[in-house]
C-alpha cells in the first residue's frame, strides 16, 4: 500500500488536490443532475396545468372544439366513457372507467399510451381532474420521450464534462502546487550546495511575506548563527592550541636540558623544577577548558552547601593577599547562600588574579543581600577593563593591555568566573569607576535559607565600606 503512495510532498498534495476535487465534482454534477431533472418535472406538470385551465375552462362554456383540437386530451362521462378526444389519440384511452372513476381532484401521475398498430407503448406524464359536479372528467397528457431524450442529453454532457473538468483542475492544481513549491525546491538545493558552515554562499531570499518567505529568513538567519558560533569554536581551537603549545615547547626544551646535562645534577633540577611549572600551567589550562565545555554543554557539576559569602570571602582575601601582592579589603553582613565553596573560591581567585595582572594594588569586595538575592561586587583601582572589550571580556582566550597578556595567562578567568556563577543561577556584569575607578564585577546569587551558614571562624567584619 505504501508503494502506491507517492514520496514527493508536491505529488501526494496534488493527489489529495486530484481526488478531493474530483469528489466535490463529481458531487456537485450528480446534484446539478438531480436540479435539471426536477425542473424538467416541474415544467412538465406547469404546462399540463396551463392546457388543464384552458379546457375546462372550453368545457364549462360548452366550447369541445377545444379538447378535441388539444395536442393529447379526453374528455370522460360520469360513467368513464369518452365524449371528446383530442384528434391525435383518436381510438385510443388516456384512463380506463376504473381509473376515471377514482379521480376525485387534480391528480398527477405516470401513464401509456397503448401501441397502434406496431411500436411499443408511449410512456405518458398525465393530469385529471373533475369538470363541474356533473361527473366529467378531463385528462390531459403529455408524452415524455422528449423529456427522457432531454435528460439523456443532459446526462451525456455531463458525462463528458465530468472527467474533462477532473483532469483539467487537476492539471491546474500541479501547476499551481509546482509555482508554489518552486522555493522550497530552491532552497534545497542552495542547502544541499552548502558543504560546510565556512561556506561564503547564503541561502536565496523568497519575495513577500508568506510562510515560504519566512521559513527562508529563518533558516537564514539559523544559518548565519551556527556559522558565528562554527567561528567561535575555530577561534577557540585555534587559541586552545596556541595556548598548549607554548608550555609543551617549554617543556620538551626542559626535558632535552635535563637529558643533556645528565653529569650535572644543579642543572637537571633546575630544568625539572621548570618542567614542573609547564606541567602545572598544563594542568589548569586543561581543567580550566574542562570547566568551561561542561558548562556549555550543561553538565557542570555544582555541589550547594549552606555557606556565609561574606566569611568565605573575608578567608580567602587573606590567603590571597599574601601571594597576589594586592591589598583586599572585605566588607558585608552575614550572606547565607546554597553554593559550591570550592567553585566560589576559584571565583574570588580568578578576581583577584585578573586584578592583580592588571596593575591593581588594592581590591574591595563588599558583600550585600536583599531578601531575594545576595551581590558580591569586586572592585580594584587598576585601570579598568579596555573599553573595546567591555563586551568581549566575558569570551574565551580574551586578554586586555600587555600588562594582562605579559603574565602568560590563558584568558580564561572571567570566562569560568561566568560559568561558575551561570551555574549557580546567578548573574554577572563588569563596568569601570567607582568605588576605586578601576573594574568593578558585580555578582548575583540567589540567596540561601536563614540560619544555613556555619558559624563565623575569623575575626569581624567591616559591614560599611570607608568613603
Amino acid at each position: 500500500m505504501r508503494r502506491l503512495i507517492p514520496t514527493s510532498l508536491r505529488a501526494r498534495l496534488a493527489l489529495v488536490f486530484g481526488v478531493g476535487t474530483s469528489v466535490v465534482l463529481l458531487l456537485a454534477l450528480s446534484l446539478l443532475y438531480v436540479v435539471l431533472d426536477h425542473e424538467l418535472a416541474e415544467a412538465v406538470d406547469q404546462d399540463l396545468a396551463a392546457r388543464s385551465d384552458d379546457l375546462v375552462a372550453a368545457v364549462r362554456t360548452h366550447d369541445l372544439g377545444a379538447v378535441h383540437g388539444d395536442p393529447m386530451a379526453q374528455l370522460y362521462g360520469a360513467d368513464g366513457v369518452p365524449i371528446v378526444t383530442a384528434a391525435a389519440i383518436r381510438g385510443q384511452l388516456l384512463l380506463t372507467p376504473g381509473q376515471v372513476h377514482a379521480v376525485r381532484g387534480s391528480t398527477f401521475g405516470d401513464g401509456t399510451l397503448p401501441p397502434r398498430d406496431t411500436g411499443s407503448p408511449m410512456p405518458l406524464r398525465l393530469l385529471s381532474r373533475p369538470v363541474g359536479s356533473t361527473g366529467q372528467v378531463l385528462t390531459v397528457a403529455l408524452p415524455l420521450s422528449a423529456i427522457d431524450r432531454a435528460g439523456a442529453r443532459q446526462l451525456i454532457v455531463l458525462a463528458v464534462a465530468t472527467p474533462v473538468l477532473i483532469i483539467a483542475l487537476a492539471a491546474l492544481g500541479w501547476q499551481l502546487l509546482r509555482a508554489a513549491l518552486r522555493p522550497v525546491g530552491e532552497l534545497t538545493r542552495q542547502a544541499a550546495a552548502i558543504s560546510s558552515l565556512d561556506s561564503d554562499r547564503q541561502l536565496p531570499q523568497v519575495p513577500g511575506d508568506d510562510e515560504f518567505a519566512r521559513l527562508a529568513a529563518t533558516l537564514s538567519g539559523m544559518l548565519a548563527r551556527l556559522s558565528v558560533a562554527f567561528e567561535r569554536e575555530r577561534a577557540f581551537v585555534d587559541d586552545a592550541s596556541h595556548e598548549l603549545r607554548t608550555p609543551i615547547a617549554v617543556l620538551r626544551g626542559e626535558i632535552d636540558l635535563a637529558l643533556a646535562a645528565v653529569d650535572d645534577p644543579a642543572e637537571v633540577r633546575e630544568s625539572l623544577i621548570a618542567a614542573q611549572g609547564q606541567v602545572i600551567r598544563l594542568g589548569r589550562l586543561a581543567e580550566d577548558l574542562l570547566l568551561l565545555a561542561r558548562e556549555r554543554a550543561g553538565t557542570l557539576v555544582v555541589l550547594r552547601t549552606p555557606v556565609d559569602l561574606t566569611d568565605l570571602a573575608h578567608s580567602e582575601a587573606a590567603v590571597l593577599s599574601k601571594v597576589k601582592s594586592l591589598t583586599i579589603e572585605t566588607y558585608g553582613d552575614p550572606a547565607p547562600v546554597e553554593a559550591d565553596t570550592d567553585r566560589l573560591r576559584q571565583v574570588i581567585g580568578n578576581l583577584a588574579a585578573n586584578s592583580a595582572a592588571a596593575g591593581a594594588t588594592t581590591a574591595r569586595v563588599t558583600v550585600t543581600a536583599d531578601r531575594a538575592h545576595v551581590r558580591l561586587q569586586w572592585a580594584d583601582d587598576g585601570p579598568g577593563f579596555p573599553p573595546a572589550l567591555l563586551d568581549s571580556a566575558f569570551e574565551r582566550f580574551v586578554r586586555g593591555d600587555a600588562a594582562r597578556s605579559a603574565t602568560g595567562g590563558a584568558g580564561l578567568g572571567l570566562s569560568i568566573v561566568r560559568a561558575i556563577v551561570t551555574g549557580h543561577d546567578g548573574t554577572i556584569d563588569i563596568r569601570n569607576g567607582p568605588p576605586l575607578g578601576g573594574a568593578v564585577v558585580s555578582i548575583r546569587l540567589p540567596v540561601g535559607r536563614p540560619g544555613t551558614a556555619g558559624p563565623d571562624r575569623h575575626a569581624p567584619v567591616p559591614t560599611t565600606p570607608p568613603d
